[in-house]
């Protein structure tokens, strides 16, 4: 490999000893991993392996798939598509995202259609799990029927894991965020007081995973969310319920204490996801 300080390039030599596969597999991989960024490079390692058995082989299926396709302009948008929605993915793609609507519309219908005046603080005991979720629905061979090929790849491990919860915060944090807004506050945190929460409780399930799994992590996390804030007010005995809920709440998620809190505990997930990271680029357990 030619390099310098901070960039380097597949020589000739080195890009027929990976068509002929007898480059080393941690120099394989480096070679992988940088070809995603360097198109020179690829163009290099692709007429290296061009010019191998296999690649005449290749070419020969290449032309067959291409002959078969029906011919259109819009077909390379198919496969960048696919990536997409792979990598956002099974929760933004599947029932989660619809699940996430019934809980912000159903929030607004009990307020303003039912006249019940705590849908706030509902909204806000649940929306701190709704990310949670997501990230239990998008991760591990529970959820991914391509976990074992993606763990395997260059981009797989935490970093995919980080890009579909990337996409779960950004579907649920505005959507229920702004649900929040359009409720009668009566007594609850304000509509954004949850998303620090929400963000420590995600990267909280993140880190718990590398112990324990994706499925495993999330139900602890979501489901101590629940009972912190549930368990008070279905045991305190006056008052309403949502009445007794928004008090909890206010105790969980108001004032600089609080957030300051939950802050906190989001910087030490992510450190503790930083130095368990090894911990997805192994095959986790159904």
């Amino acid at each position: 490999m030619s390099r310098n300080t901070h960039i380097w390039h597949a020589t000739d030599d080195l890009a027929a000893r990976y068509a002929a596969g007898s480059l080393p597999e941690p120099d394989a991989w480096s070679l992988e991993k940088h070809l995603e960024h360097c198109p020179a490079c690829a163009a290099r390692v692709s007429a290296a392996v061009r010019d191998t058995s296999a690649g005449l082989v290749l070419a020969d299926v290449r032309d067959a798939v291409l002959g078969a396709a029906p011919v259109s302009p819009r077909t390379h948008a198919v496969p960048r598509l696919a990536r997409v929605l792979w990598a956002a993915g099974p929760a933004v793609c599947g029932a989660w995202l619809p699940a996430v609507l019934l809980v912000a519309v159903g929030a607004l219908v009990l307020a303003h259609v039912g006249g019940v005046s705590g849908a706030r603080a509902l909204l806000l005991a649940v929306a701190p799990v709704v990310p949670v979720a997501g990230v239990a629905l998008s991760y591990g061979p529970h959820a991914d029927p391509l976990y074992e090929i993606a763990v395997a790849t260059p981009s797989g491990g935490l970093k995919l894991a980080l890009t579909r919860t990337a996409a779960v915060l950004v579907v649920s944090l505005p959507l229920l965020t702004l649900a929040g807004l359009l409720l009668p506050g009566s007594g609850a945190p304000g509509a954004a007081a949850w998303l620090l929460p929400g963000l420590a409780l995600t990267l909280a399930s993140l880190s718990l995973a590398s112990y324990v799994g994706c499925r495993s992590a999330t139900a602890l996390t979501g489901g101590g969310w629940l009972a912190a804030v549930l368990a008070p007010a279905l045991s305190a005995a006056d008052g309403g319920l949502t009445a007794r809920l928004a008090e909890q709440l206010a105790r969980c998620l108001d004032g600089g204490l609080a957030q300051g809190g939950w802050a906190v505990a989001a910087v030490l997930c992510a450190v503790v996801l930083t130095v368990r990271r090894p911990a997805y680029d192994r095959l986790e357990r159904p």
